[in-house]
């Protein structure tokens, strides 16, 4: 059955064409994102939803969808989006951070000409039939200082600009390094030395715990005077309130704003203040823009909905399509490895480690690691997966760390788990041979060569005879077919193992027959995922 998804916002027709020619069976309905409750009502009939900013995704909305498994937003903002709620539902969130990256930086440089020449004032009086060349006496760019914090995608593209423009640029971003700085021909300063320098400030951060109010009362307040203040980028990054007053005052020179704290804003504390540029969040509002995050979405969301890739995800490391290709068993083994740790242990669990050895060291390992935790997780909420499984063990505060080395063995690359308890420590090891299958290599230390199967009886003992007689005979004489077996043992009479892949689940029955029999110190049936 074709993937369903739903369009609850208004996106271009090609967008909606491009589901259609992917196969994708698409519900266009643009206005439905207004309507809640009526969203709510028939959100679980989908595997998508694809939206822009017009509808609200809550914890309620997704409560309601149970077979939700993407929502892809066309623009960069993900406010209107339960991000928490939905990883733990296991849904995948995506954006399209980089269609509308020029049109916003763009937004910014006209804010900044609309600022320094009073534009827009001066064209209103002119309308009006004034005539004030000297009311609206404005400022140069060129020879100015430009502070821009945030000087990732869009924030470089307006560093680029401004230097075309011939301003000196500063900026402040923790995530900037030395030799990027200089590629991109401005100078690194902290947070206090662009605000006493910059004639303009534009920012360009994204909104979070570190950034929100970054332009406070008292940062405002360290600024030079007569600067002018730029943001395009989301609001509640500066102190509106604070704002306001420092222009009254005469403080800073001017301002203009596209993003508000509150949208939509009917009412803020820069309205009507003199020389304040104010937009309605236009900053991605342009033909180019909304036809390229909508196509962008579309894809994206059908690549994941086909064949697994995911890009741009907020809540899940990226997986190209050939990636997807390579990396599917190897997935799959990641789960099946975390799956028999989960189903073997019954203690909490304190740290997971994964070890990483040979051509398997060089792909993807943050997905790889989603799949390993998912697995082990299942066995306590078998609704989990790689989305809410990191959420998950975060929760339950679990330590998970990595080690990739390069090939110390027989096997071209293998991975192995290792959980920690408060009482011991439990490690499975698995690799993918050329026929793609998923195998397990070492369990407990013990060398094997198992196939794995949907259902399979794990037990250890000592090593002594009748250990193999025993099995094949009670599972004989109960009805229960063995497809494969496997053995291994430390040393001779020492600890040995055994497992067993079988046609169906072994019933109690017969556990509690092989129990009766003294030979076995554990002896534990289990279920893999193997579709």
């Amino acid at each position: 059955m074709a993937p369903k998804v739903l369009i609850s916002d208004k996106l271009s027709e090609a967008a909606v064409q491009i589901f259609r020619d992917r196969g994708i069976d698409v519900d266009f309905q643009p206005d439905l994102g207004k309507d809640k409750d009526k969203l709510a009502e028939i959100i679980g009939n989908y595997d998508g939803l694809a939206i822009r900013s017009a509808t609200k995704v809550t914890e309620k909305i997704l409560a309601n969808a149970p077979n939700l498994k993407v929502i892809g937003r066309a623009g960069i903002g993900t406010d209107n989006i339960d991000k928490e709620a939905a990883s733990k539902q296991g849904v995948i969130v995506m954006n399209t951070p980089f269609g509308n990256m020029i049109t916003t930086a763009e937004h910014a440089i006209a804010m900044m000409f609309a600022v320094a020449r009073q534009i827009p004032e001066a064209s209103a009086s002119t309308h009006a039939g004034k005539w004030e060349k000297s009311k609206f006496m404005g400022v140069e760019l060129t020879g100015k200082t430009l502070g821009v914090i945030g000087a990732g995608n869009i924030g470089g593209i307006v560093c680029d600009r401004a230097r075309g423009l011939k301003m000196k640029v500063v900026a402040y971003d923790p995530f900037l390094g030395e030799e990027k700085a200089e590629k991109m021909g401005v100078e690194k300063v902290e947070l206090d030395e662009l605000l006493s320098r910059a004639d303009f400030i534009t920012l360009h951060v994204p909104y979070t715990e570190q950034t929100a109010n970054i332009l406070s009362r008292e940062n405002l307040e360290k600024t030079k005077p007569g600067v002018r203040i730029i943001n395009c980028a989301r609001g509640g990054l500066v102190d509106e309130e604070a704002l306001a007053d420092l222009l009254k005052s005469g403080h800073v020179a001017g301002a203009g704003f596209d993003v508000f704290a509150e949208e939509p804003a009917k009412e803020n504390p820069l309205f009507n203040l003199p020389n304040v540029v104010c937009t309605p969040h236009l900053g991605a509002a342009t033909t180019e823009a909304q036809e390229n995050v909508a196509l962008q979405v579309a894809e994206q969301m059908s690549d994941y909905l086909l064949t697994g890739a995911v890009t741009n995800a907020l809540n899940m490391p990226s997986v190209t399509a050939e990636e997807a290709k390579v990396m599917g068993p190897w997935v799959k083994l990641a789960g099946h490895l975390g799956a028999f740790i989960g189903q073997m242990t019954d203690e909490p669990i304190k740290a997971i480690n994964i070890l990483y050895d040979g051509s398997v060291a060089k792909m993807n390992l943050k997905a790889l690691n989603c799949g390993v935790v998912a697995g082990i997780m299942k066995r306590a909420n078998p609704d989990v997966n790689m989305v809410s499984a990191p959420v998950v063990a975060r929760e339950k505060g679990i330590q998970i760390s990595t080690t990739n080395q390069d090939k110390s063995g027989v096997f071209d690359g293998y991975v192995k788990v290792t959980v920690v308890t408060e009482k011991r420590e439990r490690s499975i090891a698995g690799t993918v041979f050329s026929d793609g299958k998923p195998r397990f290599i070492q369990i407990k230390g013990i060398t094997i060569d198992a196939e794995i199967g949907e259902h399979m009886l794990y037990t250890t003992n000592e090593d002594v005879p009748g250990i193999i007689g025993t099995l094949g005979q009670t599972m004989g004489e109960n009805g229960v077919n063995i497809a494969n077996f496997t053995l291994g043992r430390h040393t001779a009479k020492g600890e040995a193992i055994a497992l067993l892949y079988v046609d169906d689940q072994v019933p109690e029955t017969v556990i509690g027959k092989l129990r009766d029999t003294g030979m076995f110190r554990q002896i534990k049936p289990l279920q893999f995922d193997v579709a």
